[in-house]
């Protein structure tokens, strides 16, 4: 059994070292256009619910990544220079490059190959393969080449955002709102390292065009943004990689699996399957959960690829589903937060913990106690 996997991001990665763990005999190839060492973005984060599947499904990954996290255990929104924090939320955050190299060194172990700079631009350069897993993205070369079985669908959103990092080491995991004469901005920022944090900034495209920032270098973009953001960064710059401003992209498939030869089938992982908007932080971990189901189905069903990819979605994506109705709100709420900006600090805070719809105020009272008796006090006044 031959088995090639386009893409050595998180679901690769991690769908490498499962398989071939579990079938040493299968030849196992990733295939990275990358170099080795290099990554795009900062770093990514789980919330503790997010982290529980891990330990419980892998449970030597989950002890290895641990080590290297950065943890807090509430949110903040920060909205007219007042901080909101919001109790009972916990979360870790890791560097890409650190999670990349944890995953690279367990892959190896295990016999599975890695080879980076290797830019696959068509799906015949690749060896004789059984199964090809496309991991490879949101621009997914697997996807667009098998279009026709996958029928997939995109769909831009409207506000723009770009992906930064700073060496402001920030206290837990922060959404900060803040008006220039332009319009609204909002950062989602938090420390993924000791003295280093991601720092994403996001504006609706009217601000966007307002300010000039579709038409700055990046170093204009980020003496901009360091400027809105002046008081949150205390001194420190903004550091860019690829920081380029991009709109969202949903992304989904109708199908997940597609035959790609008689003998040879195709399937779909991570952000090449379908995207989840960073707001809600599961994109990593969606790419996680899609590579241990897709090998507990070949743990299941052997070499009998069909049998194995259709378990696979049968039982996956029902939970995708929902997942994805959650993540579809919170991005909609962003693309209208401007006219969020009029609410009080507190108000904000509740709209936004509330905005997905699966967040009930009884559920948040009981998640959050410090937080809710302060929108208690705060209804009391009004």
């Amino acid at each position: 059994m031959r088995v090639a996997v386009i893409g050595a991001g998180a679901a690769g990665l991690l769908f490498s070292l499962l398989i071939k763990r579990r079938f040493p005999t299968w030849e196992v190839e990733a295939f990275e256009q990358n170099p080795e060492g290099a990554t795009y973005g900062f770093g990514v984060v789980f919330s503790d619910g997010a982290l529980a599947f891990l330990e419980r499904d892998e449970p030597e990954l989950s002890s290895t990544i641990e080590t290297a996290m950065e943890r807090w255990s509430m949110q903040r929104l920060v909205h007219r220079g007042e901080p909101v924090d919001v109790d009972g939320n916990g979360f870790s955050a890791i560097g890409r490059l650190a999670l990349q190299e944890i995953l690279q060194s367990l892959c190896r172990r295990t016999g599975a190959m890695i080879h980076y700079g290797r830019a696959i631009s068509s799906l015949d350069q690749l060896p004789r393969a059984d199964l090809v897993v496309g991991a490879d993205g949101s621009n997914s070369l697997v996807r667009n080449a098998l279009a026709a079985q996958f029928e997939p669908s995109l769909k831009l959103l409207t506000n723009r955002f770009a992906w930064y990092g700073t060496a402001q080491p920030f206290d837990c995991l922060t959404l900060t709102f803040r008006e220039s004469r332009h319009g609204a901005f909002v950062a989602h920022h938090y420390r993924h390292a000791p003295s280093m944090s991601t720092f994403v900034v996001e504006c609706d495209e009217a601000t966007w065009r307002r300010s000039g920032l579709d038409r700055m270098s990046d170093g204009e973009s980020r003496a901009y943004c360091e400027a809105v953001f002046a008081p949150d960064l205390a001194g420190h710059a903004l550091e860019s990689n690829k920081s380029i401003w991009r709109q969202f992209p949903l992304v989904r498939n109708e199908h997940w699996l597609a035959r790609r030869s008689p003998s040879g089938y195709a399937v779909l992982l991570g952000d090449a399957l379908r995207t989840v908007h960073f707001s809600i932080g599961s994109g990593t971990r969606l790419a996680f959960e899609d590579a241990i189901a897709l090998e507990r189905a070949f743990a299941e069903c052997g070499e009998d690829v069909p049998r194995a990819l259709e378990s696979f979605e049968r039982e996956r994506r029902p939970v995708v589903e929902k997942l994805l109705a959650a993540a579809n709100a919170s991005s909609y709420w962003y693309e209208k937060f401007p006219e969020k900006m009029k609410l009080e600090p507190w108000q904000l805070a509740y709209d936004y913990m509330t905005r997905s719809g699966r967040m009930t105020e009884e559920r948040l009272r009981a998640l959050a106690p410090k937080f809710m008796a302060r929108v208690d006090a705060e209804r009391g006044r009004n």
